[in-house]
């Protein structure tokens, strides 16, 4: 049986234009014509038809940078340490459908604590839940000054932290090797850390001959190498030893764009991370000011160095580095294509195509999803509204109409009532320490005023 979907508008992100009045055909969940209208096989009376003859047609869209292990983290510590591996895993789920109705029906995830997105992965894959195309990584390894050493030396890196401390390339590929076997899509390196970390700043956590050994040999096993480098240092590094993408890139250098275009690298900048800090954090928020200023300074960095990279041909894909607090699933995710178009100077139908078409060449079995045409999955998002003329309609999710996997529309109701349980977060039992003139600041001036609780004669 085939399914007739007409398309009032529809943008295939082949190309940058979209076209009116047009047919898609499917059957078993695939696209078996696509084009006018007029010029579309007859259907026989088994056929269905969907009628989106007023509405603009585009694929469902992706985000290559969502950590479903996070859960909405407000602190490292409730990565790493707070709520059970298994619990994380559930939780994981339901955020990865959060992330699908709002329209993006594929993600991959960059660091992950265990095996939790290979567990999510698997159980959407098989049929067992609806949810999102999902590729992953494993735990991100890094060295003393990556992302996920955050702790004192006296702790360490916790089994489970969404990181692997590797001290040495010959760390490094034990632990690739390891987790080539669990079945990993691609690795991920933390080449440095955060624009304001006091210790290290954004010193490259391993040198060339210790980054190109590892990236070798993860290729060597067939699978593609993710990098966290906001530093020129890491940056080149990871170009020269052919990581096939780099995270964040805010203070690429000359060197290392030249780098970068010799050996075929993408960019995936994930400001989404960035401006929301900086557009949503609160003075009452422990991270301020210092974070918000800090990625400040890395904005007006990555806004400087980026559209070079875009100029020289760079393929850039798009993430949003979702899970945080302040980047929470399923709430911004369509946010970063306004990044694109006010920052990196990116048109409507440039950024589109960066979620849709350009991750699909990153994505495992990426040439089944990103396009619409003929032989691809039937992957399709449908907006009231024209993207391409203001690209933020998409982030409206009243405006979305259907999502479709395979074809097939997506009927999903999620419970928004979710109670944050106790054992996902730090226990903070005061917000003040509570000295004798904090406490007259409070009272008033009387810090000796007896307690409501006081005992009377």
């Amino acid at each position: 049986m085939k399914q007739y979907i007409k398309c009032g508008t529809l943008f295939t992100a082949a190309a940058d234009g979209a076209e009116t009045n047009q047919t898609i055909v499917t059957e078993d969940g695939r696209i078996t014509f696509i084009g006018s209208s007029d010029k579309a096989p007859p259907p026989v009376p088994s056929d269905s038809t969907l009628d989106y003859s007023d509405y603009f047609v585009l694929p469902g869209l992706i985000d290559t940078h969502v950590h479903l292990s996070y859960g909405n983290a407000q602190t490292e510590e409730d990565i790493d340490l707070f709520a059970p591996v298994e619990y994380r895993a559930l939780r994981g789920l339901y955020s990865a459908q959060r992330v699908l109705k709002a329209g993006f029906t594929s993600i991959a995830d960059p660091a992950t604590t265990g095996v939790v997105t290979l567990a999510i992965r698997d159980a959407i894959a098989s049929g067992m839940f609806i949810g999102p195309r999902v590729m992953t990584s494993g735990r991100q390894i890094t060295n003393r000054q990556g992302l996920s050493d955050w702790y004192p030396t006296f702790i360490g890196v916790p089994e489970t932290s969404i990181g692997v401390l590797a001290r040495t390339a010959e760390e490094g590929i034990v632990e690739i090797r390891t987790q080539v076997k669990q079945g990993v899509d691609f690795i991920k390196i933390a080449m440095d850390g955060d624009s304001m970390n006091p210790a290290t700043g954004l010193i490259s956590g391993y040198n060339q001959e210790e980054t190109t050994a590892m990236v070798t040999e993860a290729h060597r096993l067939g699978k593609k190498v993710v990098v966290h480098a906001r530093g020129a240092e890491a940056i080149l590094y990871s170009a020269r030893a052919g990581a096939d993408v780099i995270l964040h890139c805010s203070w690429m250098d000359d060197e290392g764009l030249e780098a970068i275009v010799e050996n075929g690298c993408y960019i995936c900048p994930t400001l989404s991370l960035v401006v929301n800090d900086i557009d949503f954090t609160q003075p009452g928020d422990g991270c301020y000011p210092g974070f918000p200023d800090a990625h400040r300074r890395e904005l007006e960095s990555a806004q400087a160095v980026l559209p070079k990279a875009k100029d020289a041909g760079v393929p850039f894909l798009y993430g949003t580095d979702c899970g945080f607090a302040v980047t929470p699933y399923g709430e911004w995710n369509a946010r970063e294509l306004e990044h694109y178009v006010n920052y990196l100077g990116f048109s409507a139908a440039e950024a589109i195509r960066s979620a849709t078409s350009v991750n699909a060449e990153f994505l495992r079995n990426g040439d089944e999803v990103g396009v619409l045409e003929p032989g691809r999955r039937a992957d399709i998002l449908v907006i009231d509204g024209d993207p391409l003329a203001d690209v933020r309609v998409l982030q409206d999710k009243s405006r979305i109409k259907d999502i479709l996997l395979d074809g097939s529309r997506i009927e999903l109701e999620l419970n928004d009532d979710i109670k944050l349980m106790a054992l996902e977060k730090s226990y903070s039992m005061w917000s003040n320490v509570y000295t004798q003139e904090k406490v007259a600041e409070i009272l008033g001036g009387d810090q000796t005023a007896p307690t409501l609780h006081a005992r009377t004669a």
